[in-house]
């Protein structure tokens, strides 16, 4: 395992009550879109010395100067902290880690299932996608509970448009019925749902990622449908 130290360049709100930062990417750090870091920043001014740890997805694609993480933005000593440190400040980076990439046979169509959050690692993996042109196949639900709630929707629009080969499905889970701006998809990810939208269901390989209880309720559906377990890779963001 390696350490590197980065700089604070940035922060974004992505969707209400979510950010994104971006930190300087180390010139040696090379990583695989869809793996992640360690991040350790410096406690509060009056304890300085606190070191505050956290797992992040990296977000941005391996092509991408920066190193991009998102998160939600709780009540939590290291959040708060994150989003009160001042831009320049030093943080330290541990990484990468995780096997929660992009399988390498192209002929085998890539089914992602991201709940809230756990859109990262998909962001980075389709953002490296269409850079190099990968031969892949990708369909991506995305389920959120509102269009506001919806981190990274125009980027995801955006690939969708630049990579033939990628489909984006959104849905959203507490839409209301009368919402006339929204034509789409709405309610969890279900397997009718995937019936429609997965022409074969058996054959590719599948990636969950979002909270404990989304991933463990997907992989329930997912064998409501025939998938083999084998064909099922996953990351449960704890604690977003």
């Amino acid at each position: 395992m390696s350490f590197y130290e980065s700089t604070l360049l940035g922060r974004t709100e992505v969707a209400e009550g979510t950010m994104a930062f971006q930190f300087e990417r180390p010139r040696d750090f090379v990583f695989k879109a869809g793996q992640y870091i360690d991040l350790t920043i410096s406690g509060e001014q009056h304890a300085p010395s606190r070191r505050l740890t956290h797992t992040f997805s990296i977000a941005s694609s391996p092509c991408e100067e920066d190193l991009v993480v998102t998160t939600r933005m709780r009540n939590t000593v290291f959040k708060q902290t994150l989003s009160n440190l001042p831009i320049g400040s030093r943080v330290q980076i541990e990484g990468p880690m995780g096997s929660f990439i992009l399988h390498n046979n192209s002929a085998k169509p890539a089914v992602f299932l991201a709940g809230g959050i756990g859109i990262a690692p998909f962001l980075s993996i389709l953002t490296y996608a269409a850079g190099e042109e990968l031969r892949h196949s990708i369909v991506l639900f995305h389920a959120n509970r509102s269009l506001q709630d919806a981190a990274f929707l125009d980027n995801l629009r955006k690939l969708e448009r630049l990579n033939p080969r990628f489909r984006f499905v959104p849905t959203f889970t507490r839409m209301p019925s009368n919402n006339g701006s929204w034509k789409g998809k709405t309610g969890y990810i279900s397997s009718e749902m995937l019936l429609t939208e997965v022409a074969i269901t058996r054959g590719p390989i599948y990636y969950i990622a979002g909270p404990p209880t989304m991933v463990a309720a997907m992989r329930r559906t997912l064998g409501e449908v025939g998938v083999d377990e084998d064909d099922i890779r996953t990351e449960e963001f704890a604690g977003y």
